[in-house]
């Protein structure tokens, strides 16, 4: 299941996984509310949680999260992904060149951190 958070600064969309990710995760919750970020700023700052509380991507949730970047070329500004699971970092790098935009990887304890960069105008730490 995907959530959307509330606690990000304005501007900044804030999603949240939480068990499995699937398909319809993208129809009810992703797509809604990167259209919306898309309409009213024109481009999308994401922060995206992968806390404690999640387990596992679907294999169709992948592709669609992949679908999502060509869907949207220019539209993505900073994602942040935000995780301790050790796979996380290299994937960054892997998908970075396949999503729009700048991407950065950052730890749970560094929530905030992540929240400030997908924020800013330059490239905060």
């Amino acid at each position: 299941m995907v959530r959307i958070r509330s606690d990000m600064p304005p501007g900044v969309l804030g999603l949240e996984a939480v068990g499995d990710v699937e398909r319809g995760d993208y129809e009810r919750v992703i797509l809604p509310s990167i259209e919306s970020s898309l309409a009213e700023h024109g481009k999308v700052r994401l922060v995206y949680v992968l806390g404690p509380e999640f387990d596992d991507y679907e294999g169709e949730a992948v592709w669609e999260d992949l679908k999502l970047g060509a869907q949207h070329p220019g539209g993505f500004e900073r994602i942040a992904i935000v995780s301790d699971a050790g796979w996380v970092r290299p994937a960054m790098k892997l998908f970075s060149v396949l999503w729009p935009g700048q991407a950065k990887a950052f730890t749970c304890a560094q929530l905030n951190d992540a929240k400030r960069w997908a924020a800013a105008d330059d490239d905060v730490t």
